[in-house]
């Protein structure tokens, strides 16, 4: 290797008595930051004491960069053995803790007083509290409530609002292995009409 770039093979004879060849093999790394079909090669030079034209193929390797994520490493083995002609044997292999923990929160909400024929936007801001009343993000949703289409106003009831909360974000103080754990959340609900009959002078809107 010349440089992290660049591979110089020198050979001292090849094929002097009878037709030989070679092979090169050689690792790449993808240190860019975009996918596609990538050339191994940018360039490749040939010379010989004859003065030979060679012609090398150009291979190319396709690189995905998508992230990937390995929420569960695989365990730690612990090595065992039984003896020959042994029929049994008791091992104590320690301790465990369950995978992957985490709760679903699903929460209900009546928007009140919706005017017939006004599609409402509807979002929900989900937080957890520590022991000290401070609180961390743990998501939002935003909403279209289609219109309903009674001749008064009347409540919506907005029904199955999932959040995933996994085990490892607990701040209760708690073991977080465990779901043992009380764990305090505040929902903030955000709503208002999409439509509406006011129109500005001089503007142009499309009613869907």
């Amino acid at each position: 290797m010349i440089d992290s770039n660049n591979i110089q093979w020198k050979i001292d004879e090849l094929g002097v008595t009878a037709n030989e060849g070679a092979s090169l093999e050689f690792y790449i790394k993808h240190i860019a930051q975009t996918s596609g079909e990538k050339e191994v090669n940018q360039s490749i030079t040939y010379s010989d004491d004859e003065g030979n034209a060679v012609t090398f193929p150009s291979p190319s390797v396709l690189v995905e960069c998508g992230v990937v994520v390995n929420p569960e490493p695989c365990p730690i083995p612990v090595e065992l053995s039984i003896g020959g002609c042994q029929d049994s044997m008791v091992i104590d292999m320690g301790s465990t803790y369950l995978e992957s923990l985490g709760r679903i929160l699903q929460l209900d909400v009546t928007v009140k007083n919706v005017c017939p024929g006004k599609r409402v936007a509807l979002a929900v801001i989900l937080t957890e509290v520590d022991s000290n009343g401070e609180e961390y993000q743990r998501g939002m949703k935003t909403f279209t409530i289609p219109a309903h289409n009674f001749p008064t106003c009347r409540d919506v009831l907005v029904r199955c609002i999932k959040f995933v909360l996994p085990e490892d974000l607990d701040v209760s103080g708690g073991n977080p292995n465990a779901m043992c754990n009380e764990r305090n959340f505040k929902a903030r609900f955000i709503a208002h009409n999409i439509d509406t009959d006011y129109r500005c002078c001089d503007s142009i809107v499309t009613i869907l």
